[in-house]
């Protein structure tokens, strides 16, 4: 479904069942803000709402004001995404859920493979760690033909996503994109940038960059030697970066050199 954006208060529909509005956080790592997620069944008085992201006065209203808010998840700890939760919380009473229990608030910390029934929708919880080793993403099986996922920070709508090292991890990170991809043409739902078609095949191109990366570190590695350092490599692989993003380079480099040394 193609976005569908009303300037004046930053909501997109992005699916069926969910919509969601961009948070007044731009940057480099966060794109054009962080997608905050409101899911629900047509006609449902009730809402879920995913990633309430960062404490701005304004965007916490509109969220608050899309429905009587049952629950709010969280895709994972870092602060665009959760920085807003515990006032949220306490603006709609609703309970916070998420992977680590440090960030749930009245309720109980998310298993992998819970099945949620909220706002009218089925929801699927799947531990997908990677970016973070908290990260999780949600399934919606029954919006539209082949369903949709919201997938936080795992995948991205443009670009690649960063493992987070040492709290990320590149081995953890392959294992969920492929367990991603079997989940076939669903929508992809991200918390930044645009809605994407097929999951699927969205997948498959993040594997096979990830592959083309590490077979760029083990060039890095045979030319530099094994004992090369991650700013060594991180010059060699990622010549031509921004400063802005150098950071997130070497973070992606620590998560290659651990893969490949251990």
């Amino acid at each position: 479904m193609a976005d569908d954006v009303t300037s004046a208060t930053r909501w997109v529909r992005s699916s069926a069942l969910t919509r969601y509005r961009l948070a007044p956080n731009p940057g480099p790592m966060s794109l054009d803000g962080t997608n905050s997620y409101v899911i629900a069944a047509p006609g449902s008085d009730s809402v879920v709402v995913v990633d309430p992201g960062p404490l701005d006065a304004e965007h916490l209203a509109e969220l608050a004001g899309a429905g009587r808010v049952e629950l709010v998840v969280l895709t994972h700890h870092h602060p665009d995404h959760t920085e807003a939760a515990e006032e949220f919380h306490r603006m709609t009473g609703a309970p916070v859920r998420a992977r680590d229990a440090a960030l749930c608030l009245g309720a109980d910390p998310l298993d992998d493979g819970e099945r949620l029934e909220a706002a009218g929708v089925r929801i699927e919880v799947l531990a997908t760690p990677g970016h973070t080793a908290d990260s999780i993403c949600l399934a919606l099986p029954d919006d539209g033909e082949h369903g949709a996922v919201l997938t936080g920070d795992t995948i991205l709508g443009r670009g690649t996503t960063v493992i987070v090292f040492p709290d990320g991890r590149l081995g953890d990170y392959l294992a969920t994109l492929r367990r991603l991809e079997a989940l076939g043409s669903a929508t992809v739902l991200p918390a930044h940038g645009p809605v994407l078609p097929d999951l699927a095949g969205i997948a498959r191109a993040y594997l096979a960059h990830r592959e083309e990366r590490l077979d760029q570190v083990r060039a890095a590695l045979a030319d530099l030697g094994a004992d090369a350092t991650v700013a060594q490599v991180t010059d060699a692989v990622y010549a031509d970066i921004e400063p802005s993003v150098r950071r997130a380079a070497e973070n992606s480099v620590a998560a290659q050199l651990d893969y490949l040394r251990g």
